[in-house]
């Protein structure tokens, strides 16, 4: 009887909700005995789950040992580490698969048979590096971090053109890109509303500065209306947008939804809109899941002058970028929106779906899983 390999998936992230992980499962389930290890519930999917406690968190770096640049140890006594290190086998596993630069030292420290495969969802470097402090004292720990570890994976892989440069030039090693495309959908393009049917979903993080998209819907004389359907990262910043919204008529702020009914909720709105300033590097570099998502309800898209948004954005034709990230640059583009320029975008999403979609990007995942089981067959 010929046993399937088996497969570790680390991520310091909720598995339920996190699309990208969902994913990486729902791919690899039926070829591999998968065993998760992150926060909450165990992920459908996966044949054993090992739940990280809320409690412990992946982030308390420890400042003195930062500021006495004693990078070993403040790695290794991050609390999720540190209970994660202590209730995983080593050399137990053929594959493991480490989410972010966090999990790849612990990950490499498991010694997998046929090895690691880094899937790197940013920038961690500059992940914060608006901060002067952060970038002063925290940048130099993760680029030890992927010098002394990450560069040691036996494959990567990241999310956007400019990222993979980066990791590049930067520590030598070439991830390949894969996408935060969304699953394949089949929806069809529905009617334009009047008012035309606005829509925002993802992360509340300040600095997206969504309060930009408050002030482009308080100048606009278009007939339109903005819905956002956010995920609380930052309850106080949250608060203030449902507050001002509150104070509008044309916007609405939803609690998050469930990523299986999110692109079936969108499916009802005409435009989704993301224009995200380049606070920090990965920022700018963004490609994110909610572009695809748009696309995959169907939908046109309003985009900020983000230089791989761009692209894909006036090359597919399915929406418009804006001249800069300001309100100004927002409302303009809003009120020139005509049912008939909507329609032709949401026509444009359609025809596109497929190359949009996660299927069109799966498989670098799956050949290079494939690489590194076939590596540790001769090694059980």
């Amino acid at each position: 009887m010929t046993t399937r390999p088996s497969l570790l998936l680390i991520s310091f992230s909720p598995l339920r909700s996190d699309a990208r992980i969902l994913k990486q499962i729902g791919l690899l389930r039926d070829d591999y005995e998968v065993t998760t290890l992150g926060y909450g519930a165990a992920p459908d999917g996966a044949a054993a789950h090992i739940e990280v406690p809320a409690s412990e968190d992946f982030q308390d770096l420890n400042g003195r040992l930062i500021t006495l640049h004693l990078y070993r140890r403040a790695y290794w006594n991050l609390s999720a580490v540190r209970w994660a290190r202590t209730r995983l086998p080593i050399g137990t596993f053929d594959v493991i698969l480490a989410n972010e630069m966090e999990a790849v030292p612990l990950a490499l420290s498991l010694r997998p048979r046929g090895g690691v495969h880094a899937d790197l969802h940013e920038y961690t470097p500059k992940l914060k590096e608006e901060f002067p402090e952060w970038d002063r004292r925290i940048r130099p720990f993760w680029e030890w971090v992927a010098r002394r570890y990450v560069t040691k994976a036996q494959s990567w892989t990241t999310v956007s053109p400019a990222i993979v440069d980066t990791y590049e030039e930067k520590f030598g090693f070439r991830p390949e890109l894969v996408t935060n495309a969304a699953p394949l959908s089949d929806f069809t393009p529905g009617p334009v509303h009047q008012p035309i049917r606005i829509v925002h979903s993802g992360a509340c993080l300040r600095n997206r500065r969504l309060e930009i998209l408050l002030d482009a819907m308080e100048r606009t004389s278009a007939d339109v209306s903005l819905d956002f359907y956010l995920t609380p990262n930052d309850p106080a910043f949250l608060a203030e947008l449902r507050e001002r919204a509150a104070r509008m008529t044309n916007v609405t702020v939803h609690d998050p939804l469930p990523y299986a009914e999110l692109i079936r909720t969108l499916n009802a709105y005409d435009v989704g809109v993301h224009v995200l300033p380049p606070t920090n590097f990965n920022n700018a570099a963004a490609l994110p899941n909610k572009l695809f998502e748009y696309a995959q309800a169907r939908l046109g898209v309003i985009v900020g002058p983000s230089p791989e948004m761009a692209r894909y954005v006036r090359e597919l034709g399915f929406g418009a970028v804006t001249e800069g990230f300001t309100a100004e640059h927002l409302s303009a583009v809003v009120d020139a929106l005509t049912p008939e320029r909507v329609l032709a975008w949401k026509q444009a999403a359609h025809e596109n779906a497929v190359s949009l979609s996660a299927q069109s990007q799966l498989p670098v995942w799956g050949h290079a899983i494939r690489r590194l089981a076939a590596a540790a067959e001769g090694k059980r």
